[in-house]
């Protein structure tokens, strides 16, 4: 079972880890227990975290036992930011939160068959502990001078508003959860982003000084915009993986538009395409760039896992419509707002002119122009080209009773949207 470490460093998913030779000796001696942690200081997860989880599944579908943690309890506190406090979610929030992110995870991890995964939550463990007890239990087992040495820890205390206990305690409530879990399941391994790499090796001390075992720390490198910032809810860049904040066609759509530089490192980290193909991929990109092509399987194997192939199926739909020679009005109601939604465009009762709503819609700056695009033959309602510059806005039009989408020639195009 050694060979998830060699295919995990293939697809550059390690960033660090403790004695990497110890570790591939525990894979080498049988199944490994492993587990990774989501905080809920959100209503979903996001593109930064869905590099654990992919993780994750790779090491169940290896024959390794999983464990996901949602952090009932550590998300009520929150991991410190190097720059601010952060603000604190309420029970009530945190426990919806929760509920929301158990529901995410179900779909990528088997928790039926002969191996299930765990789902599991700190909260469980950590609320019946009186807080003399986590002070004498646990506290007593870590050094101030180390935990001062976590980067954010630092920034904080070099800043005016310097650090609460409350974000300080942090690192020892996450270590106890690998203590806790190490107990109850023989879990010997987490996994996390390269920035929580203290938080991890807190874990690793603790068992260690308490149980006098052995266990490991293995993080993943944290993937970044265009800009070099990571992808996450503090950085408000956040590539949601709830379809109710990313809609499915929003985050096919990004997927279809990195960049070239980029896209082998997703595919590799993200895809379950084997090796061969996905060289093969970068060996496109590379030879020929127009055609996108690791760009499209990219964009559909993550929709596709995460949002399932009939969402994948109607988000091609619905890009083909608005840049190739799709039909628009064959989209269901729901594919047709998320691609529509970012589009400029007016609220326009039917009765309306074209020219005026064209107009309304920021195609063109006059009812002139409007008319001498149509007398031109470059303006199209719903994909079907008008050529009477009298001709109004009809309520079926309206696809869906919600939007009528206008074009003036091949890609300007903006959304009249029933009132």
């Amino acid at each position: 079972m050694s060979s998830i470490l060699d295919e995990l460093r293939w697809r550059g998913a390690i960033a660090q880890s403790t004695d990497e030779e110890a570790l591939r000796a525990a894979f080498e001696a049988g199944p490994v227990t492993v587990y990774c942690g989501f905080d809920p200081t959100a209503p979903s997860l996001h593109f930064g975290n869905f590099v654990q989880l992919v993780a994750l599944r790779r090491m169940q579908r290896a024959g390794h036992r999983v464990i996901c943690l949602v952090g009932g309890s550590t998300g009520l506190i929150g991991d410190p930011k190097p720059t601010s406090e952060r603000v604190l979610r309420t029970k009530e929030q945190t426990a919806e939160n929760v509920a929301r992110i158990k529901d995410l995870v179900r779909p990528f991890l088997d928790f039926d068959g002969d191996n299930p995964a765990l789902l599991v939550d700190n909260l469980d463990w950590t609320a019946p502990m009186s807080a003399l007890d986590f002070l004498r239990d646990i506290g007593k087992h870590f050094r101030v001078n180390q935990m001062l040495r976590k980067d954010a820890v630092a920034a904080r205390l070099e800043s005016q508003e310097g650090i609460s206990y409350t974000e300080f305690s942090y690192q020892i409530l996450q270590a106890l959860d690998y203590l806790h879990l190490y107990r109850a399941h023989g879990c010997t391994l987490q996994m996390g982003g390269s920035d929580q790499w203290g938080n991890l090796t807190a874990g690793v001390d603790l068992v260690h000084r308490v149980e006098g075992a052995t266990v490991h720390a293995m993080t993943s490198p944290l993937l970044t915009d265009a800009n070099g910032v990571k992808y996450g809810k503090s950085e408000g860049n956040a590539i949601w993986l709830s379809a109710e904040l990313t809609s499915p066609y929003a985050f096919h759509q990004y997927f279809l538009n990195v960049d070239d530089a980029t896209v082998g490192t997703l595919l590799r980290i993200f895809s379950d395409r084997s090796r061969e193909e996905i060289e093969d991929l970068e060996r496109q990109v590379r030879e020929e760039p127009f055609r996108r092509g690791a760009q499209r399987a990219l964009a559909d194997d993550v929709t596709a896992l995460v949002h399932g192939e009939p969402a994948t199926a109607a988000a091609r739909d619905a890009a083909s419509a608005l840049f190739g020679k799709g039909d628009i009005t064959s989209l269901d109601a729901a594919t047709l707002r998320d691609a529509t939604g970012e589009l400029p465009g007016a609220d326009l009762a039917p009765g309306t002119t074209l020219l005026d709503a064209l107009v309304a819609c920021g195609l063109v700056d006059s009812r002139k122009s409007a008319k001498r695009a149509v007398d031109e033959g470059g303006v199209s309602v719903n994909g079907t080209r008008v050529d009477d510059p009298a001709r109004v806005l009809r309520e079926e039009d309206y696809l869906h009773g919600q939007v009528a989408l206008l074009r003036r020639g091949k890609k300007a195009m903006g959304v009249a949207r029933h009132p």
